[in-house]
This record gives structure tokens, C-alpha cells and sequence, in this order.
């Protein structure tokens, strides 16, 4: 499991915060011992999409850390002001450089030792002009039988893309749900 302790000071006041189990809760928390502020910390939200193109799915190579290099579906951390949704549209724009659809949520996996949730949903491609931002190589269409499987960065996506290509072949799309360790 997970023990972050990654809030050293207060972000009220900048007094060192200590790690103890304030009243009415049940784990410890960050407490600030000169101002009282509680810092809770959550897991981050990674939204993404699967974005299609008749019998193909848009993947993007890595051009950053970690897993640079190697395949992945466009996603990223989720911005404040955003719903996941919108935050999954402007990780395909700004991964891919690709327009896209949302066609719904199809899966959520828990990623609970690194504290992430990943949310990715079914997107149709509008076109297939891609213009990969910086944290891309390239983005390209595969097929199910060109999928690079032992370049693919991370177990959500394979996942992901293993679900999506069950469901397809059964004509029905469901929403998928799961814990990664």
C-alpha cells in the first residue's frame, strides 16, 4: 500500500507539518501544529480516450518519462476546472494533435500504489490528421494484429486496449472496471 507523507510543510502557514490522527478521523493526516490546517492527500485522476478510426486505434509513442519510448493511448493528468470528459478531449488534442468524439466512459481502473485513478473513454476520430505535441514522438493508427504489445507503457492501457478489442469482437461495449497492482 501506499504511504505518500509528501506534504512536508503547511501550504497556510510553511511551518513543518507532523503526521498524526486528528480528531474525528480515522489515518493520519499532515497537520499543521502552529496553524491546525489539515492536508489531505488524494489520488490524482489520469483521463484519456481510445480513439478510433474504422478498424483502428490511434496510439502515441512516448517522448517523455517515464516509459519514453514506448506506446500508449493519449491521457494525462486531469486539470482543475475540468470534467473528465473535457480533460480526456484536451489529452488527445494535446498528445495527438487528434479531434475526437467522445463516445462514453469505458473504463476506470484503480492504480491504488502509485494513488491514480485512470479514466478512459471511447472516442470516434473525426479525421485522421495528427499533429503530436511535444510529449509525443508520433501518433499512429494500428490495426489489432500491429498493436506493438511488448512496447506498451503501462498495464492500464494494455488493459484498456485488451477490453476494447474483446468488446468489439462481441459487437457490445461495456464499462470496465478494475484494481492494478
Amino acid at each position: 500500500m501506499l504511504l505518500a507523507r509528501q506534504i512536508k510543510f503547511c501550504r497556510a502557514c510553511g511551518t513543518a507539518v507532523q503526521y498524526v490522527i486528528p480528531v474525528d478521523d480515522n489515518r493520519e493526516r499532515a497537520v499543521c501544529p502552529a496553524c491546525g490546517t489539515i492536508h489531505y492527500e488524494n489520488p490524482l485522476n489520469v483521463v484519456g480516450t481510445i480513439p478510433v478510426w474504422e478498424d483502428q486505434v490511434l496510439l502515441c509513442r512516448r517522448n517523455i518519462e517515464p516509459r519514453y519510448g514506448l506506446w500508449t493511448l493519449p491521457a494525462g493528468f486531469m486539470e482543475l476546472g475540468e470534467t473528465t470528459e473535457q480533460g480526456a478531449v484536451r489529452e488527445t488534442e494535446e498528445e495527438a494533435g487528434a479531434r475526437v468524439e467522445l463516445q462514453g466512459l469505458y473504463t476506470l481502473l484503480n492504480v491504488v500504489r502509485v494513488g491514480q485513478v485512470h479514466l478512459f473513454y471511447r472516442a470516434r476520430l473525426l479525421d485522421t490528421r495528427f499533429e503530436p505535441g511535444p510529449e509525443t514522438i508520433e501518433a499512429r493508427l494500428f490495426r489489432e494484429s500491429e498493436v506493438p504489445w511488448d512496447e506498451i507503457a503501462f498495464r492500464t492501457v494494455r488493459e484498456t486496449l485488451r477490453h476494447y478489442f474483446e468488446d468489439r469482437a462481441r459487437g457490445r461495449f461495456g464499462l470496465h472496471t478494475g484494481d492494478i497492482g
